[in-house]
């Protein structure tokens, strides 16, 4: 374990300093393409209009004889391609594969100045973001990289759940940390087949009205994956680094699908992983504050002043609480505003109004 006095060293001879804060980018929507598909290739530039990050996926869902030429296909794609602020994400493949240690050293010594984040799958503990760390060090300084890459995990086995605060605060690299939930079902025995969402078999029920215990009872769909969020929020924060929703893998039902997005924003989440693009304008929707939202908190801090003491504002009691909350919905709305003109006009209309 390194003392704390050295955690900001750089951990090889001519690797960048250290980052000592994560940018708070907007990351809505993490868009994953297939960087080996011709025609997923092609659409890359208009994508990157669309989307806050694109990620060449280099992962699960790239067959084992195609590894090379998704590699080769991210390379080119990396170079060929003016990203503008959108940011250039990979998820690599794990670390017990024989291919990663070549998206590596490929990908940092080739395109490192175009990639802002690494995805390493199937974190199970700090151990795994320590060599990540070290030899993601090494190849920055054999590449003459002037800023180091940052790393995000993603929470998808037992023993990474029960070890997300360390792995949180393995390293200055940590970005953030994204549910697995497909992974995790399986890593857990869960008896479900769904990537992401909820499930008709975990549910409660309404209590009986009579004599007949079937009768007049209501039955509510409950979310499989709201204790692990919430406890990956908490750690993501206590180290400082983003929370993100994964997957949701029923890409017809739209519906359920922001439903889900919209839980993990409620409980702290930045964004989340997008797999088609009908996905994405969700993702949008979902993680922008409503206007509403925005409006009534600017009206808060306004009325709060230093944000001490309290006030009485439509009959609802204010305190300093009532500010940090609302700070917490109109920095972020700030944030996207300043990259998304049409969220500033709604969010300056809504004010206005």
């Amino acid at each position: 374990m390194r003392s704390p006095k050295d955690f900001f060293a750089p951990l090889a001879v001519g690797a960048p300093e250290p980052v000592r804060e994560i940018p708070a980018l907007p990351s809505r929507m993490i868009h994953f393409f297939d960087p080996g598909n011709e025609k997923m290739a092609a659409k890359v530039p208009e994508l990157a209009t669309k989307v806050d990050v694109l990620l060449g996926n280099l992962e699960d869902a790239v067959r084992a004889d195609r590894k090379e030429a998704a590699r080769a296909g991210l390379v080119s794609i990396a170079k060929a391609t003016d990203f503008g602020p959108a940011q250039l994400w990979t998820r690599i493949n794990s670390l017990d594969s024989p291919w990663v240690l070549d998206d590596l050293t490929t990908l940092v010594t080739e395109i490192g100045d175009k990639l802002d984040v690494i995805m390493v799958p199937k974190v199970e503990g700090a151990q795994d973001i320590h060599y990540v760390d070290r030899l993601l060090a090494q190849l920055e300084a054999r590449a003459g990289l002037r800023r180091p890459l940052l790393v995000h995990a993603i929470l998808e086995t037992a023993s990474g759940v029960a070890n997300v605060e360390e792995i949180a605060g393995a390293s200055p690299r940590m970005q953030g940390i994204s549910l697995g939930p497909a992974d995790l079902a399986a890593s857990r025995r869960m008896k479900t087949t769904r990537v992401g969402g909820g499930h008709p078999g975990y549910l409660v029920r309404t209590d009986p009205v009579g004599d007949d215990l079937h009768e007049g009872r209501t039955t509510y769909q409950q979310d499989l994956w709201h204790y692990t969020v919430a406890r990956m929020v908490d750690a993501c924060v206590l180290h400082g680094i983003l929370p993100y929703y994964g997957p949701f893998g029923d890409i017809r039902d739209v519906v359920a699908c922001e439903d889900q997005f919209r839980n993990a924003f409620l409980l702290g989440c930045v964004g989340t992983w997008t797999l088609h693009p009908v996905q994405i304008d969700i993702a949008r929707r979902v993680f922008s504050p409503d206007p509403k939202d925005v409006a009534w908190a600017r009206r808060v801090i306004a009325a709060m002043g230093d944000g001490t003491g309290a006030v009485m504002i439509d009959g609802k009691m204010q305190d300093d609480a009532s500010v940090k909350q609302c700070r917490v919905v109109a920095e972020l709305a700030d944030a996207l505003a300043a990259r998304d003109p049409e969220l500033k006009a709604a969010y300056d209309k809504e004010t206005v109004e």
